[in-house]
Parts: C-alpha cells; structure tokens; sequence
C-alpha cells in the first residue's frame, strides 16, 4: 500500500523548539522523543511518553503526517494509514 499523505508530505524547516510544547506548558519535562507535525510545525512527545503529545494533537487537528526531530532519524508517520516512510 502507498500512503498519499506521506508521498505529499514534504519536511519542514527545523523546529521551532526541540521541546515538547505541551509538557513545557504544563510544567512537565518527562517527554521521551520529540515529533513535528508536517501541517503546522507543532512539536509534541512521541506515544512512549507519558502525555503522548503529538498523537493527541493529531486527535485534536487532523493532521496525518509527523516526523521525528531526534538527532539522526529521517523517518515520517502517517496516523491516518498507519504507514511509516525513512
């Protein structure tokens, strides 16, 4: 299966912050790893987080596809088909 959504996805310019900006608006710093959304540069905490950030922002917007900002990693996830591209 090919994903639409990763195939238009194009990487955006670094992130803003290389914090989780829900956890630091919370007070928490407890994130684990950090992915952008590719709709609109949001950076939340991946699912091995405890407040797994960026899957509820994509609850809350729709938006399909991340990336992970780790240091070295170059791969994208869309929520909506489940698909991974490196």
């Amino acid at each position: 299966m090919t994903c639409a959504h990763l195939q238009s996805a194009a990487d955006r310019q670094p992130p803003a912050t290389l914090e989780c900006e829900d956890c630091v608006a919370a007070g928490r710093r407890d994130w684990v790893h950090l992915r952008m959304c590719l709709s609109c540069g949001h950076v939340g905490c991946c699912d091995s987080s405890p407040a797994k950030h960026a899957s509820a922002h994509y609850g809350e917007t729709q938006h399909p596809v991340i990336q992970s900002v780790e240091p070295g990693e170059t791969w994208h996830w869309c929520f909506i088909d489940e698909a991974i591209s490196a």
